[in-house]
């Protein structure tokens, strides 16, 4: 007795016995109203934030190419409407290093209707009627009688045009092959325009520096194109990713125990068809040209179907989906008993469930709200980052030096001014889109502010789920003769107490978890920054960091979680239900190392099979690998909509199959505080069913004990209880 009393007294006082608590106290105040108010002011600087950035950003920036001139080719309502391609001047201009410091071409670039289809030089059309016809077009403004040297001199047409297409709204050489030299326009050599042949080859490192300075956003477009066109069908995976999450959980609510083995051995099978279907592909390219060499030879590739055609990348995953098999059969040999225990407490839950079966459609309440945050979140941080102004500096063409290189100028009066008439040959030229006001001067911390908010908004919608579901399984726990001592709409109830009185605590302990989360995503970005160091120390302490911000975040996620159930219980602030929850789960250490992670993982593999069979079917569907269907979408990249499917059928089945992990967790820590409160004696009878008392009594091998804080209450039989609590 004296180490018993040693051991609760280092762990905090356990419950008394009060015959008055009947479940989630009713008359309680509200908590942590400080975290409440600044939690409420940072949203209404989030809101201010979100108009400043609509105020001053536009998306088109990053949807249209831009001018030399600032304006937007193809940009619908404008003169440019029917110019959406972008015209270089001297595309030779592209070749200089300058380019990929300062991610602009130094020539004039024009908005025209059509890419050139011929090569053809200004000295040698300007007295061809129907070539000179052509040929204006693409000049900046209508020329009519000025010299060759005038046009030059005021640079209002190219030297040359050269034979090009269109990519990416662009208009670059058409570069060909014949034999083993580069041709444009099916010729090895073209003319500069200023009677000088010049080789087509002399166009590829121009051709290589503007299509890296294009790249990042050429895949953007290509992805977004991806999007418009296999939208709905990953609406369709989506859809279906929800009804098998539905039906799963529904069949948990009646078969939990054949449902569980059901699902482990499907993991089994479906992870074992991956291993056998990736070394029939594996096999299947041994004599195929080209598929012999390594990952590391080929290098990064947008397009990932190639690697679909690499030996190497079949091996990989032959091995991954091995070790992942092998820990699973070992996991499920070694914890066999505990899967026991496991499983009747998941047949526990689907009983509370069954009781409170609105629970199972709140998670469509939380994607609402993280949809919400999520799109408000990207669409601040779109016209945040097009909120810059147009800056133009100057680019000289010439072969004298200019001092003025590369300072910022304006367009409309440079003709006239000192830095033309120092620099005659230069040009005021767009060059990327910035600012000096205040407010561009802040934009960094103002996209940090974004961010951060995100996290915040995102933490705190899911930590609002927690508290709701916690508090309508308390409420089930705790009514001593179930279903007529619920309270009806329990969640309903639970979600108006935890928005009443407990926004506060709810903001307070999202609000330490968002601050981990962003310290980490701060790492991440470092050790990026930091990946070509030769700082060995600098290296190793940033992955020390690493791990134990992430130890941090997953014991705070794990306090919260508990915390959260305690409030609502009991209705008080955060410090103190995680306190109570914390010294709760110590005085029950045993038993908490028995359960801990072992509903997890059960659950964790029905996830893994709602994704594992949504994501096969949708590989088969967008890869064209599946017979007789001829309505799958022609794709650039066709694991866009198969990532997005997986990702987003996890985050759905994680939001279905988590109801089932918040009520054992409720149920347990509801559990624990039973056994301190009563002792099964006709004055003070256990709320908790028989099947649980057995289930977690033979968890631990050791008999129920009564309070410690009561021994002169004696036990009494089981079946004298209630049979209503069965």
């Amino acid at each position: 007795m004296v180490e018993e009393e040693n051991h609760y007294g280092k762990h905090g006082e356990p419950r008394k016995y009060d015959p008055n608590f009947k479940g989630p106290i009713q008359n309680r105040g509200c908590t942590d109203i400080i975290c409440c108010i600044l939690f409420i002011i940072a949203i209404v600087g989030y809101v201010a934030v979100g108009i400043l950035a609509w105020s001053q950003g536009d998306p088109r920036k990053v949807i249209y190419p831009t001018s030399s001139r600032g304006e937007f080719c193809g940009q619908v309502g404008t003169p440019l409407e029917n110019k959406p391609f972008l015209f270089y001047f001297n595309i030779l201009k592209c070749a200089n290093p300058v380019v990929l410091v300062q991610f602009q071409c130094p020539t004039t670039q024009l908005c025209v209707e059509k890419c050139p289809d011929r090569s053809m030089s200004l000295l040698s059309v300007r007295n061809n009627e129907k070539d000179w016809a052509y040929y204006k077009t693409f000049c900046k403004e209508d020329v009519k009688t000025q010299t060759v040297q005038e046009i030059l001199k005021n640079q209002l047409c190219p030297a040359v045009l050269i034979a090009s297409k269109p990519f990416t709204r662009r208009c670059f050489p058409a570069l060909g092959l014949k034999g083993n030299e580069i041709t444009v326009g099916n010729q090895t050599t073209f003319d500069d325009g200023v009677n000088q042949n010049r080789k087509a080859s002399d166009l590829l490192p121009a051709v290589k520096n503007a299509t890296i300075v294009i790249e990042t956003r050429m895949v953007v477009m290509k992805i977004f194109e991806d999007y418009t066109q296999s939208w709905y069908w990953i609406v369709i995976g989506l859809v279906i990713a929800t009804v098998l999450s539905l039906i799963f959980i529904v069949l948990l609510r009646f078969l939990a125990g054949i449902m569980v083995w059901i699902m482990i051995i499907l993991v089994v099978l479906v992870i074992g068809y991956g291993i056998i279907h990736c070394s029939i592909e594996y096999v299947h390219l041994k004599n195929a040209p080209g598929a012999n060499i390594t990952l590391r030879e080929l290098g990064f590739q947008m397009d990932l179907s190639v690697y679909l055609h690499i030996r190497q990348t079949w091996l990989a995953f032959i091995i991954i989906l091995a070790i992942v098999e092998l820990v699973i059969i070992l996991l499920l040999i070694f914890l066999r008993n505990r899967i026991r225990i496991a499983i009747a407490l998941i047949k526990e839950a689907s009983r509370a469930i069954g009781h409170v079966m609105s629970s199972l459609f709140y998670p469509l309440f939380t994607f609402a709200l993280l949809a919400v945050v999520i799109a408000y979140w990207t669409i601040t941080a779109v016209f945040l980052s097009t909120s810059n102004e147009p800056v133009y500096r100057v680019f000289n063409e010439g072969s004298k030096a200019c001092f003025h290189s590369n300072t910022t100028c304006h367009p409309e009066n440079y003709t006239d001014s000192d830095m033309k008439k120092d620099c005659p040959e230069s040009q005021c030229l767009f060059a990327f889109y910035g600012g000096e006001s205040h407010y561009h001067k802040y934009l960094i911390f103002l996209q940090f502010y974004n961010v951060f908010l995100f996290f915040w908004c995102a933490n705190f919608v899911t930590a609002l789920g927690q508290m709701t579901l916690a508090g309508a399984f308390a409420s089930y726990y705790w009514a001593f003769n179930k279903p007529d001592d619920i309270p009806a709409c329990p969640v309903f109830a639970s979600l108006g107490r935890a928005l009443r009185y407990h926004t506060g605590t709810l903001a307070f302990g999202s609000l330490i978890l968002s601050i981990i989360q962003v310290i980490r995503v701060l790492l991440e970005y470092l050790d990026h920054k930091l990946k070509g160091a030769e700082n060995k120390f600098a290296k190793f302490l940033l992955c020390c960091l690493k791990c134990c911000f992430w130890c941090l975040e997953k014991f705070i996620k794990f306090l919260n979680r508990n915390a959260y159930i305690m409030c609502a219980i009991y209705g008080k602030n955060f410090c103190t239900s995680a306190r109570d929850a914390f010294f709760l789960l110590m005085r029950n250490v045993i038993r908490v190392a028995v359960l801990d992670k072992v509903t997890d993982f059960l659950l964790f593999l029905g996830k893994l099979l709602v994704v594992g069979i949504v994501g096969v079917m949708s590989f088969f569907f967008f890869s064209g690998t599946a017979k007789g269907v001829d309505v799958a979408p022609n794709l650039h990249y066709y694991w866009v909509p198969i990532l997005t499917i997986v990702v987003g059928s996890y985050l759905i089945a994680h939001g279905f199959f988590s109801v089932y992990a918040m009520c054992v967790d409720t149920l347990f820590l509801c559990f624990c505080e039973d056994l301190e409160r009563n002792d099964g004696s006709a004055a003070r009878p256990f709320y908790m069913s028989t099947t649980l008392r057995d289930i977690l009594s033979k968890s631990t091998e050791e008999p129920m004990t009564r309070s410690p804080s009561s021994p002169q209450d004696e036990e009494i039989p089981l079946k004298m209880q209630k049979d209503s609590r069965e």
